[in-house]
């Protein structure tokens, strides 16, 4: 019967109105006062019936709720034979809850459409090379699917044949389609605007890059933050001293209709809904935004953020480093460029890709007796030519003579930002090539409008050299710069400002970031990093675009401030309504409760406001 009544909760409403709309219909209109109390009696136990059954279970749980508070008030006003308060109290109560559930499911409406995004079937090739369509959970790691034009993409996956544009907005929060060829990646929940492509199946399920962002969404949603932690805690103590209060008042001036009436103002609805909407809306507009926000603690802990620390390859500058300035000192350049790349292809370090880049096609000889020199570089054998490739450290080490000339150039090189690739053939110097990234689009104003938001210091950690790492500083203005870092001195220089009372925020994208992205009050992950990096962080920007983050720090600026003004004006509203009662004469309880409702409203509407925010 109880799961019953409070399945119609919404019925009931709508006969409790009904019942008083009839009631005062027969007293103004037809005169008949017996009709009028018959109505209102009936409204005020048919609408008390649901409150007083979630009273209950709350009494069972040893926890005095707003309900018990109301289901109290309207027990009391009908024995008093106040029927006229005891049935609007109680329809103002079941219509307020009615409205507060719609609102909420509008804050968490973003949230849900990423849910409705996650594809449900999949296009999976068979033996005999036919597709058939099979459920998304019989897809495995590995397997050969189909998406055609208009499907949603069902795995992450690597595109095997065919090419087409796919929105990846689900993803990376950017509406424009990315155009995807053979070898391209590849996400789940991503749509094929057109063409038809064959992808091999990588991650599956809730492994996949989609099903990540929808787990750790919702895991934030579900998060506490401090401020709501203490709410929670204030109304288990605050409701049963309204409660006492009610009892004492009565007690002193016998007047149990105003002891009623302090009952429905101390209803701390406001108070505990408050700060959760904006919580919750704060987590949607981050999450459509290609922003993942990991729960109301990291918004709280990122709003009072005083440095912001970046790794620089692939968090300022793009990634991939690019042959700046050469410096030839032989006559054979092309042997001696073939002999490189002959070298650097047996090599996946960032530097030597950009040499191959650079020396494009030429003749590859074979590669014999390679030695890895840890910190230094490479020394072969190639074509019955000993080749060391690496740093000056690595010249040193092979004693290849460095004249004035070419320490003067490795200067002007470090002095222009460019890490170093020397090439000796036989123990004399050949090349001397100065790589550097480039720095992303755009970054420059987005750490301006970081500054503009309150941040004190921005700093450039990176294990490149001081002078390419002071180059980078300088042109991003950033207010510190150290090189030659490794790992754990990024992390113990972070543990150093945080021992000085600062709140420190990390931004990075590899494995070797990891141990910074933990130490940090808030790790910010770039979305084309790592898994690990990803999994460390409290922060992801999906699209690995910086320009995100001003949009995320604004965020949970606002998102904490909206929820101190949904904490003042619930405290202020009870405030009110308390001097109200004491000192005027013009307060009931059925003003009390419409005042107590259009509260709730407010702060939920309020926090609502979040889900359109704009840097």
């Amino acid at each position: 019967m109880q799961r019953f009544i409070l399945s119609r909760k919404n019925h009931i409403t709508l006969i409790n109105a009904f019942l008083i709309v009839t009631a005062f219909v027969s007293k103004f209109a037809l005169g008949n006062v017996e009709l009028f109390n018959w109505a209102l009696i009936i409204a005020s136990v048919v609408g008390v019936a649901p409150i007083a059954i979630q009273a209950y279970q709350a009494l069972r749980v040893k926890v005095v709720s707003i309900d018990v508070l109301v289901t109290i008030a309207v027990v009391g006003a009908l024995l008093i034979n106040n029927y006229e308060e005891s049935a609007i109290v109680t329809f103002l109560f079941l219509f307020g809850a009615y409205l507060e559930q719609r609102t909420l499911t509008k804050t968490r409406s973003a949230i849900k459409e990423l849910t409705e995004m996650a594809p449900e079937s999949a296009w999976r090739q068979t033996e005999n090379g036919e597709f058939e369509e099979v459920d998304i959970d019989e897809v495995d790691v590995g397997d050969i699917l189909l998406v055609k034009t208009g499907a949603k993409v069902p795995v992450d996956g690597t595109v095997l044949t065919g090419e087409g544009h796919i929105n990846e907005a689900s993803i990376t929060g950017e509406p424009i389609p990315v155009s995807k060829k053979a070898n391209a990646q590849v996400y789940a929940g991503t749509i094929l605007e057109n063409g038809t492509i064959q992808i091999v199946a990588n991650r599956v399920g809730e492994d996949t890059t989609f099903g990540k962002i929808i787990e750790l969404v919702e895991e934030a949603q579900d998060s506490k933050s401090e401020a709501e932690r203490f709410i929670d805690k204030f109304a288990k103590y605050y409701t049963p001293a309204v409660l006492a209060l009610a009892i004492i008042v009565w007690l002193v001036s016998q007047d149990i209709e105003l002891a009623i009436t302090i009952l429905v103002i101390g209803c701390p609805g406001a108070l505990v809904i408050g700060v959760p909407v904006s919580n919750v809306a704060g987590i949607g507009n981050g999450a459509r935004n290609g922003i993942l926000l990991k729960g109301s603690e990291v918004i709280h802990d990122f709003s009072r953020v005083d440095a912001v620390i970046f790794d620089k390859t692939g968090t300022l500058t793009i990634g991939n480093p690019q042959v700046a300035e050469t410096e030839f000192y032989a006559g054979n350049i092309d042997e001696v460029l073939s002999y490189l790349a002959s070298v650097e292809n047996e090599s996946d370090h960032p530097l030597a890709k950009a040499v191959v880049e650079y020396v494009g096609d030429t003749k590859l000889h074979p590669v014999e007796n390679t030695v890895v020199v840890k910190g230094g570089g490479i020394i072969a054998n190639v074509n019955g030519r000993r080749v060391a490739v690496g740093n000056v450290s690595l010249m040193e080490q092979e004693n290849v003579p460095m004249n004035e000339k070419v320490r003067e150039d490795i200067a002007r090189f470090e002095q222009n930002g460019n890490s170093l690739v020397l090439t000796a053939v036989d123990g004399e110097l050949k090349i001397l090539m100065g790589i550097r990234d480039r720095i992303r689009p755009g970054v420059k104003e987005n750490l301006q409008r970081l500054k503009d938001l309150g941040v004190k210091k921005l700093v450039l950690l990176s294990g490149d050299n001081q002078g390419t790492v002071d180059l980078v500083a300088h042109e991003l203005g950033l207010t510190e710069a150290h090189g030659n870092m490794l790992p754990q001195d990024k992390s113990a220089y972070i543990a150093d400002l945080q021992s000085k009372g600062q709140i420190i925020a990390f931004v990075g994208d590899g494995v070797n970031d990891s141990p910074s992205l933990v130490q940090a009050d808030i790790g910010i992950a770039m979305g084309s990093g790592t898994d690990v990096a990803i999994e460390t962080s409290d922060v992801v920007l999906m699209k690995s675009d910086l320009g995100r983050l001003p949009h995320a720090l604004g965020l949970t600026k606002a998102t904490t401030s909206n929820m101190r003004q949904n904490i003042v004006i619930a405290v202020g509203v009870v405030l009110v309504l308390l001097a109200s009662v004491f000192f005027s004469d013009w307060m009931n309880m059925s003003i009390a409760m419409l005042v107590h409702e259009a509260s709730i409203l407010v702060v939920i509407l309020n926090g609502m406001r979040l889900l359109g925010y704009k840097l």
